[in-house]
């Protein structure tokens, strides 16, 4: 059955059209319900009080917004259009509102960070500590995803600001160095890599190996770099975790590719020896990530100025500063 607009579309006078809150809210419940009858209830408001706005609109951009179909009422390539558009400045309108409704109780601001496992388990939760000791009418969220998922939750507005390696796709968003790590083969102390000052990871191909984070970047980087060198990965075991890969390397299992930093404490904890790899790549850069498009508030910039300034100081060899 051909579909047909559900209100008439009637061009008017040109005009600029209006989109209050109201509207764009009912355009996008009758969107997700399929049903003005069911949009009007879920907003609590008369089924003809909707209709009347959306035909407004349709009447003033002179163009069909909505048809019915047999599946219900769907949006029409203008209605996407509208739709997208919409869900963008409600979300924009919820934030500015979160944000502004922290004034009443005293707190400056909200920052909302994802950070990759590898950031999490370095330095960031300490310069984030440090942060809130200088700002202590700041709140920032912080929770761990996957390096893909950091960039998604960036790019649609989830997060404020994404912390991971730079291996990223980050196409698209506005980047600044953060710290730096060295990745190293974990072994146990009486393995024949033991005594070594450095490896070359094409050498340890051999060796049975634990994977950690399966599917995430550096295990892809493992991968990518076993196939350059016309081999594959023999992984025994995979883990979530650095510390129960460090706990596997010293019973015995396997040995590790993890990053220094990260894996120190746990290295030292399970008798574990960090063997450096010498391969370029294995350095690897962390940054802070943002949408280029979208203004920060107040107290995500100088979040971000804060981790520059101790990223910079940590490569310079500065004390790190915690004012």
């Amino acid at each position: 059955m051909a579909g047909r607009p559900v209100a008439p579309n009637v061009p008017t006078r040109a005009m600029q059209p209006t989109f209050d809150p109201v509207t764009l809210r009912l355009f996008v419940a009758v969107c997700e319900e399929r049903s003005i009858a069911r949009a009007a209830e879920r907003e609590a408001i008369v089924a003809s009080a909707v209709s009347k706005r959306i035909g407004a609109v349709e009447r003033e951009i002179g163009a069909p917004l909505l048809v019915r179909r047999r599946r219900g009422i769907e949006p029409t390539a203008a209605g996407e259009a509208l739709l997208r558009q919409a869900r963008d400045v409600l979300g924009v309108m919820a934030r500015m509102h979160a944000e502004l409704s922290e004034f009443a109780t005293g707190v400056r601001g909200n920052v909302r960070v994802v950070a990759s496992v590898s950031v999490l388990a370095e330095a960031l939760p300490d310069d984030i500590g440090a942060f809130l000791t200088r700002w202590q009418d700041v709140r920032v969220s912080l929770d761990e995803r996957m390096s893909h998922e950091v960039v998604r939750d960036v790019r649609e507005g989830a997060a404020d600001l994404g912390v991971l390696w730079d291996a990223a796709d980050l196409e698209g968003l506005a980047s600044s160095p953060y710290r730096s790590d060295h990745l190293c083969v974990a072994v146990p102390p009486t393995h024949a890599y033991a005594c070594r000052r450095s490896l070359a990871f094409a050498d340890t191909l051999d060796e049975v190996s634990i994977g950690v984070a399966p599917g995430g970047l550096m295990d892809t980087l493992l991968k990518r770099q076993a196939a350059i060198a016309g081999r594959s990965l023999a992984c025994r075991i995979q883990v979530s975790s650095l510390d129960a890969a460090c706990r596997i390397v010293a019973a015995g299992l396997g040995i590790a590719v993890l990053p220094r930093e990260a894996t120190v404490p746990h290295a030292g904890a399970s008798r574990v020896v960090m063997v450096p790899l010498a391969d370029p790549w294995a350095s690897r850069r962390f940054v802070v990530c943002t949408r280029p498009d979208r203004p920060l508030p107040a107290a995500a910039r100088l979040l971000v100025a804060h981790l520059g300034a101790l990223a910079r100081e940590a490569r310079s060899g500065a004390p790190r500063s915690r004012q």
